[in-house]
Order: C-alpha cells, then sequence, then structure tokens
C-alpha cells in the first residue's frame, strides 16, 4: 500500500503570477509518477499524469475511493482533449467554446491509451479545462492530461483550502502547492454529452439554465437531483457515494423557509435539554432568528448564492472543528448554483431529509 508513506512538500505559488520554475519543479512530480495537490477555480485536485496507471491507481489508495467512481481529466488544450477522448459533437464543441476553460465536465468516449482505471473501467471518460492559473500552468508544463478528484480523504467535505488538503492528505502525498483559497467552493458541472438529449449528471459550478441557453434542453439524473442514495453504475464522480459528509449526523430541512426555521428550531431545542451540542447552517437572512444556545455557521446571503456555495465545504469543516454532537441544515431552492450547493448538502445528510 502507499498510503502514509510519503514526505510530502508543501510549496506557495501566486495564483496570480505562476512562479515558472515553481510549476517546472510540481510538473516533475507530475512526470515522476508522483501525486500533486493543486488548486483549481472549484476546489483543490488531486492529481497524477492520466496516462500512468501505476499513479492513477495511488488517487485511489490514499484516498480510500471505491474504484467505480470515476476521476474527471484535466486538459489544458483542445489537442490534449483529443488525445483521451473521440467523437467530440458539435454541441460539444458548443459548450466548450462558451464554458471552456472552467467549471463544466463533458462526458465523452475514452480513447484506449486512457487506463481503465481512471474511468471505473467505463468506456467514457470524463474531461474539464480548468480557469485556474496555477492549474492550467501545471497541465501545460506537464504536456500530459492531469487526472484528479478532490484533495481529501473520501466521504470528507472537498477542500477549499491548502490547510484543508494538509488535514486530510498530509505524509500520504507527494506534493501541495498552496495558492490560496478556490473561487466558487463547489465542484464542477457534470454533463454527458453523447445522448441525443444531454443528461445532467452533477450539478456544479456552472447552472443548467446556463448550459440549456447553449445547447436547449438537458434532462437530469437522478443523481443529481440527490432524493435518495443512487445505487446504479456511477457515470461520473459525486454520482453514487455519500459525499462531503461532516462528523456529526447532518439532518437538511426543506420547505418553506419560515416553516423550515421554526423546524429546527423546535428540533434543535430538544437536543440542546438532552445536552447535545447542536450546529446550524443557516443563510444571512435567518442567522439572528435562532437561539444562542445553537451554534450557527452562516453560509452567506440568499441575495448573493455564489456567496453560499463558496462557504458551503468550509463551514462543514468548521462544524468539524467546532466538535458538535448534531447538525441542522437549512434547504435550498433548487436553482443557479444553488442547485449544486442543495445537491451538497443532501449527499453531505446522508439524504436524512425532513419536509416541513
Amino acid at each position: 500500500m502507499y498510503w502514509g508513506t510519503c514526505v510530502t512538500e508543501i510549496v506557495k505559488i501566486d495564483p496570480l503570477n505562476p512562479d515558472p520554475s515553481m510549476i517546472r519543479y510540481a510538473a516533475k512530480f507530475i512526470l515522476d509518477g508522483k501525486l500533486v495537490a493543486f488548486p483549481t477555480e472549484t476546489v483543490y485536485g488531486l492529481g497524477a499524469d492520466a496516462f500512468n496507471s501505476h499513479a492513477v491507481k495511488k488517487i485511489f489508495e490514499v484516498k480510500g475511493r471505491p474504484i467505480d467512481n470515476p476521476l474527471i481529466v484535466h486538459v489544458s488544450d483542445l489537442s490534449q482533449l483529443y488525445r483521451v477522448a473521440y467523437d467530440v459533437s458539435e454541441k460539444a464543441l458548443k459548450l466548450i467554446e462558451r464554458f471552456w476553460p472552467g467549471p463544466l465536465t463533458l462526458i465523452f468516449k475514452r480513447k484506449s491509451e486512457v487506463p481503465p482505471e481512471v474511468s471505473a473501467y467505463l468506456p467514457t471518460v470524463a474531461v474539464r479545462m480548468p480557469a485556474h492559473p496555477i492549474a492550467l500552468a501545471l497541465i501545460r508544463e506537464s504536456d500530459t492530461p492531469i487526472a484528479a478528484p478532490s484533495a481529501n480523504i473520501s466521504s470528507k467535505p472537498s477542500p477549499t483550502t491548502a490547510e484543508h488538503v494538509i488535514r486530510d492528505l498530509y505524509d500520504k502525498i507527494d506534493l501541495i502547492i498552496d495558492g490560496g483559497e478556490t473561487l466558487y467552493g463547489v465542484e464542477s458541472t457534470i454533463l454527458n454529452i453523447q445522448p441525443s438529449t444531454p443528461k445532467l449528471l452533477r450539478p456544479g459550478a456552472i447552472p443548467l439554465e446556463e448550459i440549456e441557453n447553449v445547447i436547449g434542453k438537458v434532462d437530469v439524473s437522478e443523481a443529481a437531483l440527490a432524493e435518495k442514495p443512487y445505487q446504479l453504475i456511477a457515470e461520473a464522480p459525486g454520482m453514487k457515494y455519500r459525499h462531503y459528509a461532516p462528523k456529526a449526523p447532518m439532518f437538511l430541512v426543506e420547505g418553506e423557509l419560515d416553516k423550515v426555521v421554526g423546524k429546527i428550531v423546535e428540533l434543535a431545542k430538544a437536543d440542546v435539554l438532552k445536552g447535545l451540542k447542536v450546529g446550524v447552517l443557516a443563510t444571512k437572512e435567518t442567522g439572528a432568528l435562532y437561539p444562542e444556545s445553537l451554534h450557527v455557521i452562516i453560509l452567506g446571503s440568499r441575495s448573493e448564492p455564489y456567496s453560499i456555495a463558496h462557504n458551503l465545504f468550509k463551514s462543514l469543516r468548521l462544524m468539524d472543528e467546532l466538535n458538535v454532537d448534531k447538525i441542522y441544515a437549512e434547504g435550498l431552492p433548487m436553482k443557479g448554483i444553488l442547485f449544486a450547493v442543495q445537491n451538497r448538502l443532501r449527499k453531505a445528510s446522508g439524504h436524512n431529509i425532513i419536509r416541513v
């Protein structure tokens, strides 16, 4: 086993002006078959040479990731896309022109040169071009597509800072690039572009509405709605297993906002009387409505949905630091980027959903 046998180096790189010598240094790790954690615009990724089967297997070992959970291949240009995928449709090219570089992952047919482990032995491959200067520079300098899931232990909240990566993976991987906090705070949107009507597999930083503005109607998978555990074959990352979970049991309360707040207060007060330490994930509009006996973390304002997405995973990690016994979270509308946040909350709660 590879797990726990590394001396981890940490380097700081300015995302606004990446030092070419530091990028070359990091790229050598990739080309030597080692694992590198690096920032993207969504969350931190744990990268390996996508053509190196041994390195790809190490990603699964280090994370404790099930082998039937595919990885995303990150590219720096279209020539790299065509090294890993074929049958790139006109619809796909329209989306690429509009959203790449950016947080949109597309599912294509996988070329045989790509190790099957990358795609969980499926005939497809998930590909995106990140819009982060460090990530793009690293892929370009490595001159190879980089396979990368989030740089955390599987099932834990995704990392949005290098500190999160250090807590999860220090002494388990070779290099961590500290490029500051990520922009979006939730992962990329994943779209299977192959069917005649494309299908949303995972909501993410690019809202569904913006995709439909470019290519028309998109079907939404059962996994994207995340109303219950997904039992079928995972076509893409984040579909099948519990993800993003804090240590404490979490309950997501959905419904009209005033009823949601009332239900959380009712349940949480009963828990406090039992001697439990209770956390609440609330929004700016409701934070003052909760009693001081509760540990309330404000995700952001409902009028600024990107602030909620940006703060989600670090707030889940903060709940772990507070060592709460139970967490209640307010449900959010399934539109715009909040569709992605609601998907993550449903999964983080293990589908413990209370509807009021």
